[in-house]
């Protein structure tokens, strides 16, 4: 990434294939991504309580199917980044349980650096339009800022019209804990140091857009 340049947001990765980790960590890093590597699915979990990534990678064949598992897991919870699986044994079968389970795109590997980043950018932007549902609009990104994911503008649109940590979590499918990750991420995003700071300039922002 060059130096003083904004960074485009947090890619997770979770993967055990030595070359998967060096192919996506240059090209993403190029391409002005942070890539952050997990070891389980237990630290990726625990790091999703705090931090919002622009997009996740996930090896299907992990040991006992830890990355589909994973995967179930955050689909069912509503998880709104978009999430990629790769796999070095490509077969039907598996990429139409990984597409079933919340998968946007199936990756065989080796893995083609350019290529991915194209797919999860489209993805991303995708993934980063408004939903019609009558809450303020939220621009995606405030200046000099990360951009917001699809979830974190949710979040700041329920905020915005007063509800509670709870009643966002019940309209959004989510915990409480969830959505004070998603606020905390927002947050560090913003640089805001609470939550009147916060609204007054992304909505000041959003009206401009």
């Amino acid at each position: 990434m060059p130096r003083n340049a904004i960074p485009r947001g947090e890619i997770f990765i979770l993967d055990d294939d030595t070359a998967t980790r060096e192919a996506l960590s240059g090209t993403l890093a190029a391409a002005g991504y942070e890539p952050v590597f997990f070891a389980d699915s237990a630290a990726l979990l625990a790091e999703l309580r705090c931090r919002a990534p622009a997009c996740i990678f996930l090896e299907v064949r992990l040991p006992e199917r830890a990355g589909l598992d994973l995967l179930k897991k955050l689909h069912a919870q509503g998880f709104a980044a978009p999430i990629f699986v790769t796999s070095a044994n490509g077969d039907i079968a598996t990429a139409v349980e990984a597409v079933r389970s919340g998968a946007v795109d199936f990756i065989e590997k080796p893995v083609c650096g350019q290529d991915v980043v194209e797919r999860m950018e489209a993805a991303i932007e995708e993934s980063a339009q408004p939903d019609d549902d009558g809450l303020p609009h939220i621009a995606q990104r405030l200046p000099g800022c990360e951009p917001f994911t699809r979830r974190e503008r949710e979040v700041l649109a329920r905020i915005a019209i007063g509800e509670t940590n709870k009643e966002a979590a019940r309209k959004l499918g989510l915990s409480s804990r969830t959505i004070e990750g998603y606020r905390a991420s927002i947050m560090r995003k913003v640089g805001a140091r609470n939550a009147a700071e916060l609204l007054n300039r992304v909505l000041r922002q959003s009206r401009c857009a």
